[in-house]
């Protein structure tokens, strides 16, 4: 089963989606917030083009773990994409993932405007890889 991962942020969401065993997360595409139902209306065609059947959300933790205001938009999207989407929403933490998405970047040599268009896509990336390793470690499946 593909899962399609979303990096959330107010103004883009960068999309990964796993391969069909669950082993590998590779980078989709970046899509522009417009909001409400045009961006559930966006995932949803996403998830049909590709073919997943399930979605993990990066959530924004707190330093400390503790969820905090950004979490309960994260969540609140969550639950709306799973009532438009019919299947469920997993969530997984996304702490740093901007930060070692931009460090990967750079080390790849990667131009600054190449960077810049791709740091959402990639923080995707490193969240779904991070939640199929826990996955696989944990013998388990998708909670979604």
């Amino acid at each position: 089963m593909r899962i399609l991962c979303l990096d959330l942020g107010s103004d883009r969401v960068g999309v990964a989606v796993s391969d069909e065993d669950g082993v590998l997360a590779s980078p989709v595409t970046t899509l522009r917030r417009r909001g409400g139902v045009a961006d559930l209306d966006a995932i949803d065609q996403l998830c049909q083009k590709l073919g997943a059947k399930a979605i993990v959300l990066g959530l924004p933790l707190q330093l400390s773990g503790a969820e905090g205001p950004a979490s309960q938009r994260v969540r609140r999207f969550g639950s709306k994409l799973e009532s438009y989407l019919g299947f469920p929403v997993d969530y997984f933490d996304e702490r740093f993932s901007t930060v070692e998405a931009q460090r990967n970047l750079r080390a790849s040599s990667a131009k600054r405007g190449s960077r810049a268009r791709n740091i959402d896509q990639q923080a995707a990336v490193l969240i779904l890889q991070g939640y199929l390793d826990r996955l696989r470690a944990n013998d388990r499946a998708p909670n979604c």
